[in-house]
């Protein structure tokens, strides 16, 4: 896809992941949780050390899409491999084989630094994107199910 080019994001571009950020949590129905701000964003993707990556789509110099990704670890495998956080591509540019791309260099990027996969979560009711995937070929993990703690629960078990 010539016209459709993909790079890592750099510390300029933290407003463009910021909006990118607050457009997928409003697709999504989730705007209430979105804390991040630029300042979050510039510790924890370009502080001293990088919790996450994100790589940038453009198409005819504007940009379509994100990818935010880290690095994970399988003991099964004795090998990192790469969450993929969140992919996000404007509305008005779906279809046209941009996500696809975003995932094609992630992919490159899993083999490339020698993890053994890449995996991520999608909502059970993203019924397009859960199609999708399912075309390139990716597997639901349906025996597992997630969990989380976040807020007083974590602070409890923490003990702080």
């Amino acid at each position: 896809m010539p016209d459709l080019k993909i790079r890592f994001a750099v510390k300029q571009d933290i407003p463009l992941i910021l909006s990118f950020i607050k457009e997928l949590a409003e697709y999504e129905k989730l705007t209430h949780e979105v804390s991040a701000t630029e300042a979050l964003l510039e510790k924890s993707l370009f502080g001293g050390k990088a919790y996450a990556e994100v790589l940038l789509a453009y198409y005819e110099n504007e940009a379509v899409g994100f990818a935010l990704f880290f690095h994970n670890y399988s003991t099964f495998l004795a090998k990192p491999g790469i969450y993929l956080e969140d992919l996000y591509v404007k509305p008005e540019v779906r279809g046209k084989g941009f996500g696809k791309e975003l995932l094609s260099y992630l992919a490159r990027l899993t083999i490339e630094r020698n993890c053994g996969r890449l995996e991520w979560w999608v909502l059970d009711w993203n019924k397009p994107a859960i199609e999708f995937y399912k075309k390139l070929g990716a597997k639901p993990m349906s025996e597992w199910t997630v969990f989380r703690l976040t807020g007083d629960n974590l602070k409890n078990i923490a003990k702080v």
